[in-house]
């Protein structure tokens, strides 16, 4: 392993055992300390330092990685292409109506009947990053990208699994009737009953972040790799 690489792995755990470290064992004492406003703040300074560290080493290593299978042929990139159009729906509409992002209507959101993208799975801002890291994956299987997108994968499912123990404590009786009417794995054929606004704002940041891949990776990806 070089140096480059090295670099890449030592970074890639940084970032996710900071925030394993933040969010559970650690969190309770840095509240108390801090406050919740001011543990915000530190978790949120060391998730960008962490991960601008990761992509700064990610992006030292050189392109012209040997891949593992070929990832370039249409079907890869077709298939990439769907798993990226739902993380997004699933992102887009995870930011409404979320009992577990922090906040003081946690208890009230999780009494609620299950809406949105909440039907495909409980986690659907987690599983649009698992989704995200399986389509850079699938079309570019290097080293480089399965320690990355690996780490990202991991950090969202286990982050769920745990957060799913975690939120049990904060929010009791509530968070169990949530998790008895959700998922975590998700359902996709949920999907088609999500509503429209998850899908125009999915769609939309699919198209943009699509367009804006060949200008910042420059490789061409999602429609705009046919058009």
């Amino acid at each position: 392993m070089d140096e480059q690489f090295a670099e890449l792995v030592a970074a890639s755990l940084a970032f996710v055992g900071t925030h394993f470290a933040l969010s559970h064992p650690f969190r309770a004492g840095l509240v108390k300390r801090l406050g919740e406003g001011g543990f915000l703040g530190l978790y949120s300074l060391v998730a960008l330092a962490t991960f601008a560290w990761m992509a700064l080493a990610f992006r030292g290593l050189p392109m012209a990685e040997v891949p593992l299978w070929n990832g370039n042929s249409d079907a890869a990139w077709a298939l990439a292409s769907v798993l990226m159009l739902i993380a997004s729906v699933l992102f887009a509409g995870s930011h409404r109506g979320n009992p577990a992002m922090p906040g003081p209507h946690g208890k009230d959101l999780a009494r609620k009947t299950p809406h949105g993208v909440f039907k495909v799975t409980r986690h659907p801002m987690m599983w649009s990053f698992a989704l995200w890291s399986a389509a850079h994956i699938l079309v570019s299987p290097t080293p480089r990208v399965l320690v990355l997108a690996g780490a990202i994968a991991f950090l969202a499912l286990a982050g769920s699994f745990l957060q799913d123990r975690k939120k049990y404590v904060m929010l009791g009786a509530a968070w169990e009737t949530w998790h008895r009417h959700t998922t975590f794995v998700p359902r996709l054929t949920a999907l088609a009953s999500v509503g429209l606004v998850p899908w125009l704002a999915g769609l939309a940041l699919w198209l943009g972040a699509s367009w804006l891949h060949l200008w910042l990776v420059g490789i061409p990806a999602g429609i705009f790799r046919w058009i």
